[in-house]
């Protein structure tokens, strides 16, 4: 089967959209991401995917942890930023928690040390061990077949 067909099908399944951070040399660095999934409850583990050839591959195999920041419908150009897309220079909007970086006012910042990793295919997949989390309200920034969207959040009756 041809690339393109793969990839089409996989735009099929309607993720959040997240950028990873993490600091090297007490500089902060963000890569976005919607392949990010929970694992575990018992440790609390979840796992990203970094290509191969992405610069943030090395810095977390440096720095040993990441954050997961996931983005509200308000943050496209938070995620436009940090996927390259906007080209005029910006600086992106960082708090700190449990001594990261994180994105300033994502619907969660998840902290997380490395507690394995496995290459698969031009991937490497990390697990995170949660450490520290930060939730706020609001409805998330989704991606669907190559372009961004919101969902509203349901009203609890």
């Amino acid at each position: 089967m041809d690339d393109r067909i793969f990839r089409d099908a996989m735009g099929k399944f309607a993720t959040g959209v997240t950028v990873i951070t993490t600091d090297i040399d007490g500089e902060p660095h963000g890569m976005t991401a919607n392949a990010f999934m929970s694992v575990s409850l018992n440790p609390k583990l979840v796992l990203i995917s970094i290509k191969e050839n992405a610069k943030m591959l090395d810095k977390i195999n440096r720095s040993g942890k990441f954050a997961v920041n996931i983005l509200s419908e308000d943050q496209q150009e938070v995620s436009m930023l940090f996927a390259g897309q906007i080209k005029e220079k910006r600086e992106p909007e960082f708090d700190r928690l449990s001594e990261i970086s994180v994105v300033k006012d994502a619907l969660a910042n998840i902290v997380c040390n490395v507690y394995g990793k496995q290459v698969a295919g031009d991937h490497t997949l990390f697990l995170g061990e949660v450490e520290d989390i930060v939730l706020r309200e609001g409805n998330p920034l989704t991606f669907f077949a190559g372009k961004y969207g919101q969902i509203t959040a349901p009203q609890l009756t």
